[in-house]
């Protein structure tokens, strides 16, 4: 199928449990998400959700992600801090560096490129 539709993403059910992660001195962050193949392309896709708390970020893809709930904030190493909201989108270059904080559970959709 040339086309694939995720119905209400804000709201995908049951989400795989992909561990938990987290920075001394911050509440455990849960992270769950559901990955959606595309056939024959060389990207990662998906729907990614944590719970409050921070973390640090370390991914060698750039990636483009589009917030459908929560807010918080990411930290480039050495750059300014970016605040996010339910409907804000990021676009990180390949080897981006920085650190998470969540303020509400937050959940994303994602295309890591590859």
């Amino acid at each position: 199928m040339k086309v694939q539709k995720i119905v209400n993403s804000a709201r995908v059910p049951d989400l795989e449990h992909w561990g938990e992660v987290g920075l001394p001195d911050s509440p455990v962050v849960t992270v769950s998400g559901s990955r959606i193949p595309i056939v024959g392309e060389s990207v990662d896709t998906g729907v990614f959700e944590c719970t409050p708390g921070s973390y640090r970020r370390s991914v060698k893809e750039a990636e483009v992600m589009h917030f459908l709930q929560g807010s918080g904030s990411f930290t480039q190493d050495g750059s300014d801090t970016l605040e996010f909201g339910v409907g804000d989108t990021f676009f990180f270059e390949a080897d981006t560096h920085g650190t998470w904080r969540i303020e509400q559970t937050m959940r994303k959709l994602y295309v890591i490129l590859r």
